[in-house]
């Protein structure tokens, strides 16, 4: 249920006459000093002062504190008159007199709607999400339509990253709420129409006095639609929308990453009894891919190469993301990690005519299976070998090196 609180606007509620407010009066401060700024503030600095005390001492919040609450009072007071010029410029001259026996509209006058208004502006920006507030209102706190919005539907969506690469089109089928077309959206028996709500005659709201504000509630005769429907329709109970499944076609733009969100609006669930339909989101999900790994707009491939293929160097074929092929240059001595880049062979970037570049990383295979000749043949290589290996030569220079230092 949503809670609304306004400026009560009663002069009754604002200037009680008892004794204590004949002792306000007599203890009245400078307004200038109550809201603690300069003489010389401007508006910005007046409004805000005033938001940070109307904060600081709103009754809601000190509900056992008569202190808080008249604080509250007297600074609403003073923003009051110091907001309008015409009444600042009185008491710049004349002080609280100015006011006196009802000359400047304010003390035992009371506040002018002009004041009601921008409290509830204040208030709602001070206390919006206490009250339930939002934007989209009307003065005096109702929403701008009774006819109630339909939910926001989400649907899951899985493509590969050749998909992702050049977009596609997509037919999907999601069960969600439509206008019955029996009603025309309207819930009420054809022939028939909804009837105004005699509990909030027709506001959606009704709102009930506690203390020094107006509360103010949806109606729960019409629960906030501002209207009755005596004679429901028999197909829609008096929704105005029934169940169906729905198809629709989704275009996926080429570069879409995992976790992208495609908006379809008024496309989600209808609204109630006529009211705008809610957004349909979908979220995209990328499958991994057998020979790709994406970061970002780049595409990584690990390739793995046979040690003579490494040693003596040669060219190897590689596919590309949109099933092509590429050919990649090996040089001799080619170490196992090795990275190659292909400019713009990996995925285009959104919305964009560029494209990110994809790398080769190879790996040597060391042989397995090897027949008693082969083992011969390397073995024979290895005895004749001498500076071959210069990072393995290197670190076993190093390692003996470390190991005399312990002995030593």
């Amino acid at each position: 249920m949503t809670r609304r609180l306004l400026y009560h606007n009663s002069p009754a509620m604002i200037v009680p006459a008892s004794s204590k407010q004949a002792e306000y009066k007599m203890a009245k401060r400078d307004y200038y000093e109550v809201l603690g700024v300069g003489k010389n503030a401007d508006d910005k600095e007046l409004k805000s002062a005033f938001r940070k005390m109307a904060k600081q001492y709103h009754p809601d919040a000190n509900p056992d504190d008569s202190s808080a609450e008249q604080k509250f009072k007297e600074a609403s007071e003073a923003y009051e008159v110091l907001k309008e010029p015409q009444k600042r410029a009185a008491y710049d001259r004349f002080g609280h007199a100015a006011f006196e026996d009802g000359r400047g509209g304010t003390g035992g006058a009371g506040f002018g709607p002009e004041f009601s208004s921008s409290m509830s502006d204040i208030f709602e920006d001070l206390f919006g999400e206490f009250m339930g507030g939002g934007g989209g209102r009307r003065p005096g706190g109702r929403s701008s339509s009774n006819a109630a919005r339909g939910s926001d539907l989400r649907y899951d969506m899985e493509i590969s990253l050749t998909d992702a690469y050049a977009g596609k089109s997509a037919q999907i089928r999601v069960p969600t709420s439509v206008s019955c077309e029996t009603c025309s959206g309207s819930g009420a028996k054809p022939g028939t129409s909804p009837s105004t709500c005699s509990t909030c005659n027709g506001q959606g709201a009704v709102r009930s006095s506690s203390g020094f504000f107006t509360v103010e509630r949806a109606c729960p005769t019409c629960q906030g639609r501002g209207n009755v429907i005596s004679d429901p329709c028999t197909n829609c109970s008096g929704q105005g929308r029934v169940e169906k499944e729905r198809t629709l076609s989704v275009n996926i733009p080429a570069g879409v990453e995992d976790g992208t969100r495609i908006r379809l609006a008024n496309e989600g669930e209808s609204g109630v009894r006529g009211g705008p339909s809610g957004d349909l989101y979908i979220f995209l999900s990328i499958k991994q891919h057998e020979f790709f790994q994406r970061d970002g707009a780049d595409l990584f491939s690990r390739v793995p190469i046979s040690m003579t293929s490494a040693a003596l160097g040669g060219e190897i074929e590689v596919p590309t993301i949109d099933g092509k092929k590429a050919r990649v240059t090996i040089p001799e001595g080619t170490q196992g990690g090795k990275q190659f880049r292909l400019k713009s062979k990996g995925m285009p970037v959104l919305r964009s005519s560029q494209h990110g570049d994809m790398y080769i990383q190879v790996s040597v295979e060391t042989p397995v299976n090897l027949t008693r000749k082969q083992k011969e043949l390397l073995r024979d290589f290895e005895s004749q070998a001498k500076d071959n290996s210069p990072q393995s030569a290197g670190f076993f220079t190093k390692a003996r090196s470390f190991w005399d230092s312990f002995g030593s």
